[in-house]
């Protein structure tokens, strides 16, 4: 099964006080990353804004849904968003593991300690 990584995030002051410039900048280095996690078989599958209307809605104001075809993707994945400086800039919580099915979640759930 695939593996997948779920990212909520929010700007920090050192994002707000950055200039157009200077986020243009770091926009076009996280650009150049991604052939290489393209080549992994790392897939995008949406990036978006929370809708805080929603019952129970995250308090970060942006979320990313990731597909990798591995742990090692996965991982790989975790460390280049890392190493880029997105910490630096972003506030992340991140959700990331094997995809199961329903019945597979269900028995997840029952296992829970």
């Amino acid at each position: 099964m695939p593996h997948y990584q779920t990212e909520l995030y929010s700007a920090k002051p050192a994002w707000l006080a950055l200039s157009r410039q200077g986020r243009q900048q770091f926009f076009t280095a996280i650009g150049s990353a991604m052939p290489a996690l393209s080549a992994l078989g790392v897939e995008l599958i949406t990036f978006g804004k929370v809708d805080q209307s929603k019952l129970h809605a995250a308090s970060q104001t942006f979320f990313a849904v990731w597909r990798c075809p591995d742990a090692t993707a996965l991982e790989a994945l975790v460390s280049g968003i890392a190493q880029s400086g997105w910490h630096e800039y972003f506030d992340t919580i991140n959700a990331g593991g094997k995809g199961t099915d329903f019945a597979g979640h269900l028995t997840q759930l029952g296992e829970a300690a």
